[in-house]
């Protein structure tokens, strides 16, 4: 849960109790530490709410406290919509629907001078020229890849060879004219980069991989850092 959401919920929590609540029974509803909802209560005081009460006391919540509208420079703005607008264009359809709907969501909490902006944003994406696996295949990889679950695929190399691989994806990379794969191949004993266009036949198994997703990408970032020192 990000911070925002869960100052959010202690609110909402709080706006339940008509007399002072103890600190010991707001940290258990909200599944944090004492020491975490101490710290939140004051990030609200210091946005103006009024909370009385102390540690080992209880507190109580006033009414006519909201938390403030989100506030975007216009520089932020351009850059949300013009993510968006890349990730709605280049991105397999629920991604792209995903992007379509967190402008809506924003919008709807901005202020109107501010919502005018990300409206009528002049940064446009342009056309590119796609060659990439179908839109079906862009949502099995990444579904795999969150759930750290091996996949079997018959890979074309460069020659049109066919060779079949269990792989272990950790990262999709999107670029204008394709879209990689980073994943641990098990016929090679290392990470591969796999062009998802060249993926003749692919199939998510059951049987996860025995390591972090975030680990082997961290592996990966490292490796591609000394690789470009090397080379430079």
């Amino acid at each position: 849960m990000s911070r925002a959401a869960r100052l959010l919920e202690l609110m909402q929590s709080m706006r339940r109790y008509r007399y002072p609540v103890s600190g010991t029974q707001l940290a258990q509803e909200l599944g944090i530490s004492l020491r975490t909802l101490y710290r939140d209560i004051q990030t609200l005081k210091e946005q103006g709410a009024v909370i009385d009460g102390e540690a080992g006391v209880g507190f109580i919540l006033r009414p006519g406290f909201t938390l403030p509208p989100m506030m975007l420079t216009q520089q932020e703005i351009e850059a949300l919509v013009l993510g968006s607008r890349w990730v709605a264009d280049r991105a397999d359809s629920q991604l792209a629907q995903a992007a379509r709907d967190i402008i809506a969501k924003v919008a709807a909490v901005l202020p109107a001078q501010l919502r005018h902006e990300l409206e009528s944003s002049a940064l446009l994406i342009g056309p590119g020229e796609l060659i990439a696996a179908g839109d079906a295949e862009l949502i099995s990889i990444r579904r795999a890849i969150n759930a750290e679950c091996k996949i079997e695929i018959t890979y074309l190399d460069v020659n049109g060879e066919q060779t079949g691989r269990i792989i272990w994806p950790f990262a999709l990379g999107f670029f204008d004219r394709a879209r990689v794969l980073l994943a641990w191949c098990e016929l090679r004993q290392d990470t591969r980069h796999f062009r998802t266009d060249r993926i003749a036949q692919l199939a998510v198994l059951d049987e996860r991989y025995p390591r972090r997703r975030q680990a082997m990408l961290k592996e990966w970032r490292q490796k591609q850092r000394v690789e470009d020192r090397n080379f430079g």
